[in-house]
């Protein structure tokens, strides 16, 4: 490549060209870390819900650092001061935003390793990042943490109303055919300033932010908590569950990736921090290692185990029930026994022990805006800006600012649930 071009373009399906800049920033793009992202997918077990929805963490990644490169080009059109070192900083921490995450997104989250979030590995590399690159990223991780004096640094990166949002609602809005999600994207950068330190935005971009809120509490009803989706984040888990089950009862299974069988014989925990074998053997798992091992799983001599990973293979997912009311312990035991009627018709095992692999109670929580501790603010004129909700002239909005919860059951076709 000519020395004298100082970028190089990536080609975006959603965003165009996108353009990054030669030296750290290309470097951590070329990154193993950044680069294990593309064996992640963004929506976890969506693909076997919508068919188009393979895309990557790496491509939201780069589509992210792409609309933060458009926002504080229109910044600075706006007079806002941001220097050439605060520009590569926060081009650094939206492009690193994501690179804790595990196989399967959030799925396995907190199934790989207890008392965890994603957040805590993505800044646990960003710091081993610092270490080798020399404190290049130490204004990043600064922004990213909310340390940097200039608060709004931080906000573009992670708000309610930031790049990485942004990005994901228009990706995923595509690739799942959700039009629903599709966000006006341009309007909003463009109408984005900055006052009293704040990213706020100008009252003629009102408008977008409400399609933009509408737009996340619709993508959440129809592609995050899909019904479907619901279903089969439960059945991955329930075979993570049976697998570590078996070891603790002493007896083997094959599992062809040694990370992770370390997470799964040793089942560590990020309560006291993340240690260095618990980020190495992080490192070296994706979605590839999940899907490996349940192929061979399908074949195990433990029938729940091979039940669930060929279920998993195959498509053939459990059924989610929504549910008018909560149920009380008398309805779970009405389903405790008509589950496991259902698994001895299968001949499965059908003990309590095997029904926790096979019924679900929980809950989804909805919330497409909230308020109480991040705002989004509408600039009315040069001196006043007013919190979103109250700015809006549309009543469905203070609606959208309630979190929307409902209880749901996931289990086998073959169990009726009444209060559905």
């Amino acid at each position: 490549m000519d020395k004298s071009i100082l970028y190089k373009i990536f080609t975006d399906p959603i965003h165009g060209f996108i353009t990054i800049p030669k030296g750290i920033v290309l470097k951590l793009v070329d990154h193993a870390y950044v680069q294990r992202l593309r064996r992640i997918r963004q929506l976890g077990i969506g693909y076997t819900v919508f068919p188009g929805a393979e895309h990557s963490r790496f491509s939201h990644a780069i589509g992210a650092l792409g609309l933060m490169q458009r926002v504080i080009h229109s910044l600075k059109e706006k007079n806002t001061t941001i220097t050439r070192a605060e520009h590569e900083a926060v081009l650094i921490g939206i492009l690193l935003h994501d690179i804790g995450h595990g196989p399967f997104s959030h799925t396995l989250e907190n199934t790989i390793v207890r008392d965890f979030h994603h957040e805590m590995m993505t800044l646990a590399l960003m710091r081993k990042l610092n270490e080798e690159f020399d404190g290049a990223l130490t204004t990043a991780i600064d922004i990213f943490t909310g340390q940097y004096p200039k608060t709004f640094l931080h906000q573009l990166i992670s708000s309610q109303l930031d790049m990485d949002r942004l990005d994901y609602l228009k990706r995923d809005s595509v690739h799942t055919g959700v039009t629903e999600g599709s966000v006006g994207i341009d309007r909003i950068i463009k109408t984005m300033r900055i006052f009293q330190g704040n990213v706020v935005i100008e009252h003629k971009g009102i408008y977008a932010i409400e399609n933009y809120i509408t737009a996340r509490r619709l993508m959440y009803m129809q592609v995050y908590q899909h019904k479907t989706v619901l279903s089969g984040d439960k059945l991955l888990e329930a075979i993570f569950h049976r697998v570590r089950d078996i070891l603790h009862e002493g007896q083997n299974v094959f599992i062809p990736s040694p990370s992770l069988e370390y997470f799964l014989r040793e089942n560590p925990s990020a309560k006291r921090g993340l240690t260095n074998t618990i980020i190495h053997h992080y490192l070296h798992i994706d979605d590839n290692d999940v899907l490996l091992s349940i192929k061979y799983w399908q074949e195990a001599k433990d029938p729940i185990l091979a039940d669930l990973s060929h279920r998993f293979l195959n498509r053939r997912f459990f059924r989610t029930s929504f549910l008018r009311k909560r149920l009380n312990q008398n309805d779970l035991e009405i389903l405790k026994e008509s589950t496991k009627k259902a698994l001895g018709k299968l001949n499965l095992p059908s003990d309590d022990k095997a029904v926790s692999y096979y019924l679900f109670y929980d809950k989804l929580v909805n919330e497409a805006y909230r308020y109480e501790n991040e705002s989004i603010w509408i600039l009315q004129d040069h001196t006043t800006a007013v919190e979103f909700s109250r700015a809006s002239e549309t009543g469905n909005i203070s609606a959208l600012t309630k979190a929307v919860v409902k209880p749901y059951v996931v289990h086998l076709k073959d169990v009726n649930i009444h209060n559905a």
